[in-house]
């Protein structure tokens, strides 16, 4: 792999990818991290690719399984107090529907973040979330109602917006 194909893929999904990784772990920390192996994997892999959307659900899958490696990890150590003197972590300023999005399990979190923010088909989440596309199907329709009520619930009419 060149540097330069290196840095043109890192350019082209970098955003993508990061928001994939953020909308999974919800915490920016941890998401930098994550993103850094997910490139650093990138880079020491040896895979070829057959064409950009090969290559970007090569990534995406890369970061899921990372994020699920992190989470997993994470419910094995043992959490320290936090010292006084540190800072609570700043809040990025998401939109409503976004907050709302990442409000919603894991489970239907991402699915509906592939297929309205990245625009993934049923065919393409399932591939990369290795799950069947009925499976795709109801995460999805359930994570729309999840968030129709909740939008609705705190006053907001998103229908326009996100299909609901």
């Amino acid at each position: 792999m060149t540097d330069e194909f290196f840095n043109d893929t890192y350019n082209k999904y970098r955003n993508s990818i990061y928001s994939v990784i953020f909308n999974y772990l919800r915490n920016e920390a941890s998401s930098k991290d994550i993103m850094q192996e997910t490139f650093i994997k990138f880079y020491t892999s040896t895979t070829s690719f057959n064409d950009d959307e090969h290559l970007k659900a090569w990534l995406i899958r890369v970061a899921v399984n990372l994020c699920k490696n992190h989470l997993r990890d994470e419910k094995r150590r043992s959490t320290d107090e936090l010292d006084e003197n540190t800072a609570a972590p700043q809040k990025p300023d998401f939109s409503d529907i976004m907050a709302a999005v990442l409000s919603l399990p894991e489970k239907y979190r991402l699915p509906v973040h592939l297929f309205y923010y990245d625009d993934y088909s049923v065919k393409q989440i399932a591939d990369v979330l290795s799950v069947s596309e009925s499976v795709v199907k109801t995460r999805l329709s359930r994570g729309r109602t999840k968030l129709r009520k909740k939008l609705e619930k705190e006053g907001g009419h998103y229908e326009y917006q996100v299909g609901l």
